[in-house]
């Protein structure tokens, strides 16, 4: 008989309300009868559940039954508060009062060990007041009203259907469905300039994960860095993307899209970076820095 069978039954249960041997044993690939003696198990170990002959009869648990903090084991209790630091640590409150209750049912003093902080220097409150609006939007499956600016500088009004939050790459992104485009979006975080929650609702649908999440074209880019700024060259790229010279300077062979992101991203390293290849990009760049050079001049 397998523990964890047992356990999967009393979560079904608990969720659907109630069962049939046959549609049990076709969930967990066993006989009826051995579903049967799963239940006598269960029943012996103390678990109100009963069954119900004929034909509209099946297998239930007593409507007031709660699953018993004892089933889980003291690492998956863990886990659990973990995954609520965690939480709470992006900057979520809303689950500070269930660890509170969570910790004292375990009997499980929770350390405060984990700090995870994603709002930006001087941005804490903003952020973490847009965060809580988007999850929400997310979760009541409700519309909002955006103004958004893209990488080109484009600022622009818009409703949407907003999916998922997702981190990456060091920046939070909200996976969306556009009204006005009538198709689906993603839109960074921080360029999230307005938002309202609107009242109307939506039936979600699912975001089509199999396309290329951020489909810009990606050029191959080979980057001289300095030594000097070698602590910001392994915070930035992929070990795997960097090659050490014997005299310090590292070599990063890199995709990435050749767009005015990426020029004002090369120009925040300054002189401590020269680029190899493409050559094109020298000049994009000298460009831009004999502007900023002639706004600023004394």
């Amino acid at each position: 008989m397998s523990d964890s069978r047992l356990f999967k039954i009393l979560y079904y249960l608990l969720d659907r309300k109630r069962a049939t041997a046959p549609e049990l044993a076709a969930e967990f690939e066993v006989s009826p009868r051995t579903i049967y003696r799963d239940v006598e198990a269960l029943s012996s170990a103390g678990i109100p559940i009963y069954t119900e002959p004929g034909r509209n009869g099946g297998i239930y648990l007593l409507p007031d039954f709660i699953l018993d903090k004892a089933i889980l084991s003291e690492s998956e209790k863990q886990e659990i508060l973990t995954a609520l630091q965690s939480m709470l640590a992006t900057g979520y409150t809303g689950g500070k009062e269930m660890l509170t209750k969570l910790s004292a049912l375990f009997h499980i003093n929770t350390r405060n060990w984990l700090e995870v902080d994603f709002s930006r220097w001087g941005k804490y409150a903003y952020d973490n007041t847009k965060f809580e609006i988007l999850k929400t939007a997310v979760i009541q499956c409700k519309e909002i009203k955006i103004v958004y600016e893209n990488t080109n500088s484009e600022r622009s009004k818009r409703i949407i259907q907003p999916l998922k939050i997702s981190y990456k790459s060091k920046e939070w992104y909200l996976k969306a469905f556009c009204t006005e485009k009538q198709d689906f979006r993603i839109f960074k975080l921080n360029r999230i300039l307005e938002l309202e929650l609107l009242e109307n609702t939506f039936v979600p649908r699912p975001y089509p994960e199999e396309k290329n999440n951020f489909p810009q074209t990606c050029h191959q880019i080979v980057l001289l860095f300095s030594k000097e700024i070698a602590y910001r060259v392994y915070d930035e790229f992929a070990g795997t993307e960097i090659e050490y010279q014997k005299n310090g300077d590292l070599v990063v062979h890199a995709k990435m899209p050749v767009d005015p992101w990426l020029i004002g991203y090369l120009l925040s390293f300054g002189a401590q970076v020269e680029i190899m290849e493409p050559k094109y990009l020298k000049g994009l760049l000298a460009a831009q820095a004999q502007e900023i050079y002639r706004k600023n001049k004394p």
